[in-house]
């Protein structure tokens, strides 16, 4: 499970999803050159993206197939709201 959560300064969590992203075989899949931003997801490690970066993110949760969907991807864009709403906050996907 990959947890999702906006911090900022210092690491202060802002906000935080209720579930999280089931990794999947499909993940690694993702074309790199399409899909660079959830191409950049790990099953065990950290990925984040600063305020530049989530309008690229929701780009590519808008054109996600359909396989790869689930609660996580309102989640995700709820996040991405957060982040766009403030400074210096960051959407942080959490791995094991």
């Amino acid at each position: 499970m990959i947890n999702m959560v906006v911090r900022g300064d210092l690491g202060k969590t802002v906000a935080r999803a209720q579930g999280g992203l089931e990794w999947t075989d499909l993940f690694p899949a993702l074309d790199p050159v399409t899909f660079p931003m959830l191409w950049a997801l790990s099953p065990y490690g950290d990925a984040v993206f600063n305020e530049r970066q989530v309008p690229l993110l929701l780009a590519e949760l808008d054109r996600l197939p359909e396989a790869y969907g689930g609660a996580w991807v309102d989640q995700a864009r709820e996040l991405c709201q957060v982040v766009q709403s403030g400074t210096h906050r960051y959407l942080w996907f959490v791995g094991d």
